[in-house]
């Protein structure tokens, strides 16, 4: 139908990436890491959840109390502490036109 679908799902364990990726197929799936460094992450945090997190509050965080396997050969990595918002969009945009363009030839 030409449909591009993007979604956004924090999956902190390779085995979880790897299962979306076998069912959707290596030519119909990009991972894109949103790689942020935790401090960075904190001073983001409007709602106070990592402090949450780090008091006992809030269990089985990501980065705080449980594990976060960052992806080791990612499609596409937006390092959001060093891009802006719009530098960050048209990354993902160069690479999914690019696919659309490869799978259309």
């Amino acid at each position: 139908a030409g449909r591009v679908v993007l979604t956004a799902f924090m999956t902190p364990f390779k085995e979880e990436r790897d299962k979306v990726r076998a069912m959707m197929g290596n030519d119909r799936y990009v991972e894109v890491f949103v790689n942020c460094p935790l401090e960075e992450c904190e001073k983001r945090d409007v709602k106070g959840l990592y402090q949450k997190a780090r008091n006992g509050e809030i269990k089985n965080f990501t980065g705080i109390d449980s594990l976060f396997e960052s992806p080791v050969n990612p499609d596409i990595e937006v390092e959001s502490h060093k891009l802006s918002i719009d530098e960050g969009v048209q990354k993902i945009y160069d690479v999914v036109i690019e696919k659309i363009r490869k799978d259309n030839e």
